[in-house]
């Protein structure tokens, strides 16, 4: 989830539980308010019937109006000494309407000059509050929604705006590139974790670039400055074999150094080509067909090991798979795969090679699966490592691959190990 989202997310759920809590608050204190105004006109109603009825008896038998009904009810003097006022809502039947209609009653007491008490119980209709009040709850509620609404929509372009900075960083951080110059950020912003984020960004990319400028330079002068000793100690090697003074046992030692060499050289060799792979040394790209590269390779390849007995199985597309790449990388790239399919088959084992106008598929049987991701990673051995291997065939062929815009994957499928090459 975008922290936009989220930030949004959680600020909208406050602001609705206060909103809730306030509509709620405001509601009941509205009622209350209501309420008591409408208990202090019964009690001012009640007061001018007390004090008409103290002049004028006759208004004990009078039973009020409609709108403020009235009743007088002698009640005894015990009870009349410890009469407490009471209000309630309550309900009367109005005849006239056939319909029973919401009252506020006040039921209180009275002495008259005679020393009788009368219980006075006075009723006035509240339907014109009850209708108010289901108005004022319909325009709380518009009201709640509303600034719901506005809130929200005006939280939501405020924190857009806050988080910007952020997302330019994000994308100025997508398009660095591995072994390619930090692009400039231009993120201006006013706030101090963000700027200060942006620096520490910035500084870290620049310090990543010059670490691995530095890393592929070392590899690459390493690597050129290794060839000619390399060179120089094989030739002394050869010419020491050649000698007649040699037992045998010191000419299988001789052997021993002289292939120990020749994987130097092979892994020196290999270095230096994945060096100048991702120093960009091999810009030119054309459009090469793996098809007849293919057809080109195979020949030799099975002939250099004719001995393990691999049966070829060669499938081909529709149309001819083409890819864009650099020649010279492209036969790299295939060679190494192949090389791979036949260095670790058993004998007798089948090679599958399937193209396809958007895919190439090379296929070998193998024991067990490998873990695929550590396949790919220089220096790899599997369970069954190779005596010939450098560790660095796929390594090489996976950065050829990525250079080029390609994906190289790899599946374990009804025994066999198949390496997928496609866009």
């Amino acid at each position: 989830m975008k922290l936009l989202h989220y930030t949004y997310r959680k600020l909208s759920l406050l602001l609705f539980l206060l909103m809730a809590v306030w509509g709620v608050l405001f509601y009941w204190t509205i009622i209350d308010e209501v309420v008591d105004e409408t208990d202090d006109t019964l009690e001012n109603y009640s007061n001018i019937l007390i004090n008409t009825a103290l002049h004028d008896p006759s208004i004990l038998e009078t039973t009020g109006t409609l709108m403020s009904f009235y009743t007088f009810r002698p009640i005894s003097e015990q009870e009349g000494r410890h009469y407490r006022d009471v209000f309630y809502d309550s309900e009367v039947y109005i005849e006239i309407e056939d319909e029973d209609e919401p009252v506020r009653v006040m039921r209180t007491a009275f002495r008259m000059p005679d020393g009788q008490y009368y219980e006075l119980t006075l009723m006035i209709s509240i339907l014109e509050r009850d209708d108010m009040v289901e108005a004022m709850l319909w325009y709380l509620g518009a009201l709640f929604l509303l600034f719901l609404i506005s809130t929200s929509i005006g939280i939501r372009l405020i924190l857009r705006g806050v988080f910007r900075p952020l997302h330019r960083l994000l994308e100025w951080l997508h398009s660095i590139q591995p072994g390619k110059e930090v692009p400039p950020l231009d993120n201006p912003s006013n706030i101090r974790e963000f700027r200060q984020l942006s620096e520490a960004a910035v500084d870290m990319g620049n310090r990543s670039y010059k670490a691995y400028e530095e890393q592929k330079q070392f590899i690459e002068n390493a690597s050129h400055e290794l060839q000619t000793p390399l060179a120089i100690v094989r030739g002394k090697v050869e010419l020491l074999a050649e000698s007649e003074s040699l037992s045998e046992a010191q000419m299988k030692e001789l052997d021993a150094i002289y292939s120990t060499l020749g994987r130097a050289i092979k892994l020196n060799k290999s270095l230096l080509l994945l060096s100048r792979i991702e120093n960009g040394q091999y810009a030119e790209s054309e459009d090469v067909s793996v098809d007849e590269l293919l057809d080109t390779l195979l020949p030799d390849l099975m002939d250099i090991y004719e001995s393990k007995q691999i049966r070829l199985s060669r499938q081909y597309g529709e149309r001819p798979f083409i890819i864009r790449c650099n020649h010279s990388l492209a036969q790299i790239l295939l060679s190494n795969l192949i090389k791979n399919a036949l260095l670790h088959n058993r004998e007798g084992g089948l090679l599958q090679i399937v193209t396809t106008p958007v895919s190439l598929t090379v296929s070998n049987t193998g024991e067990a699966p490998l873990d695929p991701d550590k396949l790919f990673r220089r220096f790899y051995h599997s369970m069954d490592r190779k005596k010939d291997s450098t560790g660095l065939g796929l390594a090489i062929a996976q950065t050829i691959a990525r250079s080029s815009g390609l994906k190289l994957t790899y599946q374990w499928e009804e025994g066999m190990h198949c390496f997928r090459l496609g866009r």
